[in-house]
């Protein structure tokens, strides 16, 4: 059996997120193997180690499948240049032992907000960051950050529909930084629910903008009232940016 480990890098503007729908066919991960299961001549199911939701981009989605049929790195890597659309690009492939699974071996996850805060738009970047137009507070925002750093109950930040799996997560670090216009936002942790990563900086833009208090951010993740936390940022914004292993 052959362990095949893929390093994607995505436009996730058109898509419906990575995962595979029923009643879609416009996923990163239903393009993806779709393109393989016309090169192995069977039905590819690839793992992959982040959901990323609809309209959420990726500088190195981690994804792996097996099989038995035998084609090369190299092979495979063509295959998908050639057929798959141009705004997916499968950047590595290679050979990993059987017991590499990209989801459930994955022990950190970082993730890439791009902010434009400026009074004009910038027509380059509309569709790979939000803007907004008030001068944000990057000091307050900071501030506001390092309350979210530890292992806590994330309800509040989340919009996950079920609550059978635990909403426990621990973010390690987070990094506000101001560059040429835009606000970069990176946090590292060991995983994150849905919607978790856009509701945090979106409480973090209202923190700039002194819409909300920074000290605030410890009740509110106590409380687990998705109400009291802020809007959901753009998904255009957000990046799949790196899994560690």
């Amino acid at each position: 059996m052959y362990n095949y480990k893929l390093i994607i890098q995505y436009d996730g503007g058109r898509y419906r997120g990575w995962q595979r729908l029923g009643n879609c066919e416009n996923t990163i991960q239903g393009k993806i193997e779709s393109v393989l299961s016309e090169l192995f001549g069977k039905r590819i199911e690839i793992n992959g180690s982040s959901r990323t939701d609809a309209g959420v981009h990726a500088l190195a989605q981690v994804a792996n499948f097996k099989i038995s049929n035998h084609f090369t790195e190299s092979e495979v890597k063509s295959y998908l240049y050639q057929y798959l659309p141009q705004d997916i690009s499968v950047k590595e492939v290679m050979f990993v032992p059987e017991s590499f699974h990209a989801r459930l071996n994955a022990k950190g996850k970082t993730y890439l907000y791009k902010i434009w805060n400026a009074e004009d738009t910038n027509p380059f970047m509309r569709k790979y960051s939000m803007h907004v137009e008030k001068t944000l507070n990057i000091n307050k925002m900071k501030e506001a950050s390092g309350y979210f750093i530890g292992r806590h109950d994330f309800t509040a930040f989340s919009n996950a529909k079920s609550k059978k799996n635990s909403m426990v997560r621990e973010i390690y670090s987070f990094d506000i930084e101001k560059n040429n216009g835009f606000i970069e936002i990176r946090v590292h942790g060991n995983g994150f629910l849905y919607n978790m990563v856009r509701k945090i900086v979106g409480t973090l833009i209202e923190v700039g903008l002194g819409e909300t208090d920074a000290e605030s951010i410890p009740g509110i993740i106590e409380s687990k009232e998705r109400s009291l936390a802020g809007r959901v940022a753009d998904a255009c914004g957000l990046y799949l940016e790196k899994i560690e292993f």
